[in-house]
């Protein structure tokens, strides 16, 4: 069942699954829904005690100006790090897919003590923004392609989910799954907190706030320091943060792990790359 938990001064809408005796795994994302259903049940009944929730903005956690936020990116780091508290969990193996990996790899930093794991999917060791000189940036025809977007009626959900099935197709890899893409896409729609002009969709669907975020200062820097056992899984034909960025953070946190999987895109972790992922989640967590 999903509930609000007040953490940090804030409303975080948060689902868990499993036991709570046991090992507990906090998954980052943009909303909770970045992690399906089926996986977080595959995990919990494999004893793991798994929460999930949507981030200050986005689904059913506290609202404010969708594109304007007033907080930054470490206010929700500290979010993380005050929802444990809330949960009575002194510390969890910590798992952070896209900007929620951003998350993951501050709260690592920034709250050592609480992070008995780090997994980071799909993410990069820099914040938005021109790409380091040595990191590849985001491949070019992927930001053609959203540099002339189709036009986009926020309020209705046929245009949206058309739209995003589109992007989805762009970033989604060799073995791009139409159906269940387009599942995804209308479940976050369908749980999303409408607004008058849409923008709540467009942060919900798109992570648009991480945009405007203060992000800063850079942390790319203190990643050597990270004490945390860590695991890095990157798809292999990701056009938005391509895979050399999962390979810098494997060379600079020390004795890191790289997971590669073939044929894989960006934004998230498709339903057929579970029977790699999990039992090498299992294994960094146990």
């Amino acid at each position: 069942m999903e509930k609000l938990i007040t953490a940090n001064g804030v409303d975080l809408c948060a689902e868990t699954f499993g036991d709570p005796a046991d090992v507990p795994v906090l998954l980052i994302g943009n909303t909770m829904l970045t992690w399906p259903d089926a996986l977080c049940e595959r995990l919990a009944a494999l004893r793991r005690f798994v929460v999930r929730y949507d981030l200050r903005g986005t689904g059913r956690s506290a609202a404010g100006d969708p594109e304007a936020p007033s907080y930054t990116l470490r206010d929700l780091v500290a979010d993380a790090a005050a929802l444990l508290d809330a949960l009575g969990l002194p510390r969890a193996h910590v798992v952070g897919a896209g900007p929620g990996g951003w998350i993951a790899q501050l709260l690592a930093l920034d709250h050592p003590g609480r992070v008995a794991t780090l997994t980071l999917v799909g993410t990069r060791p820099t914040a938005p923004g021109p790409a380091d000189p040595d990191l590849p940036d985001h491949a070019p025809e992927l930001m053609e392609h959203f540099m002339s977007p189709p036009e986009v009626d926020w309020t209705d959900r046929e245009s949206i989910v058309a739209f995003q099935v589109n992007n989805a197709r762009h970033m989604g890899g060799r073995d791009f799954d139409e159906d269940e893409a387009r599942a995804n896409i209308g479940r976050v729609h369908d749980r999303t907190l409408p607004s008058d002009d849409g923008a709540t969709h467009r942060v919900d669907q798109m992570g648009v706030q991480f945009a405007a975020l203060d992000c800063g200062p850079r942390w790319r820097e203190r990643l050597p320091g990270l004490t945390a056992p860590t695991l890095v899984v990157h798809g292999e034909d990701d056009p938005f943060f391509p895979v050399g960025n999962a390979e810098a953070l494997a060379a600079e946190i020390p004795k890191a792990e790289l997971l590669v999987l073939p044929r894989t895109g960006g934004g998230g972790l498709p339903s057929r790359t579970w029977d790699t992922v999990i039992p090498a989640l299992l294994r960094h967590t146990s």
